[in-house]
């Protein structure tokens, strides 16, 4: 969001540039992963437009570093076509219980299944590994949960490779809201609360793995 920033100045109606992750945090912490007492790294990033290099001017103690990343053709944005008028279910949950089910299921597994229902289990996390099946069910009235809006019973499996980056995000957060689709599509939207109280959103989707069959249940 702009109102995180002390100054956000967009002139065109959106810009889209591919650059070099790894590039970029090791210019982010040019001056170490961790600042002096009483020093904060102030950023200043500027793109003049396409053919131009990304500009970070980073300063901290009075010392200013200027880093050009050189920009890359961007990819075609994957629309999952996910919108909230699409969504059956939504389950907004304090995270650390998302940490500790991840925490405690068995992560040999290929897959995570989650089951969501207006009728008990409720909300089921369960893996497949090789300790056997384990499941975790929350009840609709328990403590973590802070939403529960289950329209449907929905069973649906995605793969925990494709899940284990977003467990980045849920380590900084405060909360995440869970929703489903129609289709089995799954939204993680992460709250994470910054230094200064400010709140931002990360946003993960991820496609179903495959149809859980009735006999599976």
């Amino acid at each position: 969001q702009a109102e995180i920033f002390q100054e956000f100045t967009v002139q065109e109606e959106s810009v889209i540039l591919r650059i070099n992750l790894s590039v970029l945090l090791d210019c982010l912490t040019i001056f170490g992963t961790s600042s002096l007492p009483g020093a904060s790294t102030a950023l200043r990033m500027c793109y003049r437009g396409y053919g131009y290099p990304l500009m970070l001017f980073l300063e901290e103690g009075g010392v200013v570093t200027v880093c050009k990343i050189k920009t890359q053709e961007p990819d075609e944005l994957l629309d999952f076509d996910f919108c909230s008028t699409n969504v059956v279910n939504k389950i907004i949950l304090q995270s650390e219980g998302l940490r500790e089910a991840f925490a405690e299921l068995d992560m040999t597994s290929e897959v995570l299944q989650i089951t969501m229902s207006p009728d008990k289990p409720y909300f089921r996390l369960s893996t497949f590994g090789n300790a056997g099946s384990t499941h975790l069910d929350y009840p609709r009235d328990s403590d973590l949960i802070e939403a529960f809006h289950c329209n449907q019973t929905q069973t649906n499996r995605y793969k925990i490779s494709l899940l284990k980056p977003s467990t980045k995000a849920l380590a900084l957060s405060c909360k995440v809201s869970i929703r489903t689709d129609a289709q089995g599509f799954l939204s993680l939207q992460y709250m994470i609360r910054n230094e200064d109280g400010q709140i931002c959103f990360v946003e993960y989707y991820c496609c179903p793995d495959e149809d859980v069959a009735e006999g599976e249940l």
